[in-house]
């Protein structure tokens, strides 16, 4: 199953490194103070930095507000991710 991308319009705007306001994004993976890992359109997005909270999720827009010292921004692929989240069946038939 190949992965569509694209579905809505992703955007990650920095201000100050205090702050980052995300669209496009699928889910939030984990977070913790140090680090914020979601499910973007684009791939996988880890924001890692100090005291980060995330301060507003909406997961029906796919608006995430990130509050806090950002250090750096990465993006990987989410294919493995995805695919952990099929069934077993799906993965050893495809």
């Amino acid at each position: 199953m190949e992965e569509k991308t694209g579905n809505r319009p992703h955007a990650c705007f920095l201000q100050n490194r205090a702050a980052a306001n995300l669209t496009g994004v699928r889910e939030v993976v984990s977070f913790d103070e140090n680090q914020v890992i979601m499910d973007t359109d684009q791939g996988l997005l880890t924001l890692k930095g100090k005291g980060l909270h995330v301060s507003r999720l909406s997961v029906e827009k796919g608006e995430v507000d990130v509050e806090g010292t950002v250090d750096s921004l990465a993006y990987s692929s989410n294919e493995a991710y995805r695919k952990a989240g099929q069934p077993l069946f799906a993965r050893l038939f495809k």
